[in-house]
């Protein structure tokens, strides 16, 4: 895969598909995205898809977890705080929602990749 058909989500630190420090830089890149002790588990270290993988489900329960306090947030705070602070709130709920539903496609595409190099030659299927 070239430079030029990476996604636009590609994490800038993680170097494309196909070059010899692709799985490197991915596996640093996704372990900074998920919880400190997911470092503590070598089959992650020594399975990148696998680590990919946790990282693309505990990204998208994160970006969940924003949709759903975002629904919720003025019922359940309106009690506790003076309104312009509930729209703070709104709007931390709304950066942290684009900013986690962009993070979630970097970390998609390159579990994507990573499913790609782990493939055995000749095998059938796609990503994801």
């Amino acid at each position: 895969m070239s430079d030029q058909q990476l996604s636009p989500d590609w994490p800038a630190s993680v170097h494309p598909p196909g070059s010899e420090s692709f799985e490197q830089t991915a596996v640093v890149w996704l372990f900074d995205h998920v919880p400190a002790d997911y470092r503590l588990h070598g089959v992650l270290r020594r399975h990148p898809v696998a680590l990919s993988r946790l990282a693309r489900r505990h990204v998208a329960a994160a970006l969940e977890g924003a949709r759903e306090g975002y629904r919720t947030a003025r019922v359940d705070l309106r009690d506790h705080l003076p309104p312009h602070a509930v729209d703070q709130v709104m709007n931390a709920y709304l950066e942290e929602g684009r900013r986690t539903a962009a993070l979630l496609r970097g970390v998609a595409a390159v579990d994507d990749a990573l499913r790609d190099a782990a493939r055995p030659p000749g095998a059938a299927g796609a990503g994801g």
